[in-house]
Formats: structure tokens, C-alpha cells, sequence
């Protein structure tokens, strides 16, 4: 089966990862760490919808999230704005853990996976 890796990072990584029906997102953090954790949060939601619709998916095909996030204490803010963001009819499966992220002022880190193209 054929391995689509597209939008590669450098020598580090690819954002996106296909294969056969699904696709692997990388950790998505937010470009502007300035904003507060539900900034953070949205920034790094809006980049996942744009990814997905690269492989013609949308939240509702989502599979699984991983949540790393800097602080528990944002874990509220985070579940709120997940809540208006998430579609509630087809929830994938999610873990969030505490983690320390690469930059100090990233208080948010997500990485996907989703069923990817519309004529699965």
C-alpha cells in the first residue's frame, strides 16, 4: 500500500502522513504563543481543519487526538473551547496528558488521525 508524506518540515518531519485510508497528523502547537490557552487552542484546531481538508476529511472523520497540554489548570479553557469546536455526533477517541512542550510559552499541543478522502 502506497505512503503519501506531505508537507515536510525541514529534515524532521512530515505534517502529514497517508496511508491507505487514513492520515497521521504531527503535534500541531499554535504560531502565535502570545495568546492565552484558549488563543492557543484555537489557532492549533483551525490549523488541524486546514490540514484535514487536505485529504479531503473534516472533524467528523476524525479517529484519535493526542492533547498535550503544558498545565492541567488549562484543562477547563481547553474542554471549552474543544466542546464548540469538536463534532459531538462523531467524538473520536482522545487522551490528554501533561507534557512540557519544546517552547516555554506553548501551553497546547495536538496531534491527529482521521479516515482521509471522501470515496473510502
Amino acid at each position: 500500500m502506497d505512503i503519501q508524506r506531505r508537507e515536510r518540515v525541514a529534515d524532521q518531519f512530515s505534517r502529514i502522513v497517508v496511508h491507505g485510508p487514513t492520515a497521521y497528523f504531527a503535534g500541531l502547537v499554535a504560531d502565535d504563543p502570545a495568546q492565552d490557552i484558549a488563543g492557543q487552542c484555537r489557532q492549533v484546531l483551525d490549523k488541524l481543519d486546514g490540514l484535514l481538508r487536505k485529504v479531503d476529511s473534516s472533524r467528523s472523520d476524525l479517529l484519535t487526538m493526542t492533547v498535550y497540554l503544558k498545565d492541567f489548570e488549562d484543562y477547563p479553557s481547553f474542554k471549552a473551547v474543544y466542546a464548540d469546536w469538536i463534532d459531538t455526533n462523531n467524538l473520536p477517541a482522545r487522551a490528554t496528558v501533561r507534557a512540557d512542550l519544546r517552547d516555554p510559552a506553548l501551553r497546547i499541543e495536538i496531534m491527529a488521525v482521521a479516515a482521509a478522502g471522501r470515496n473510502r
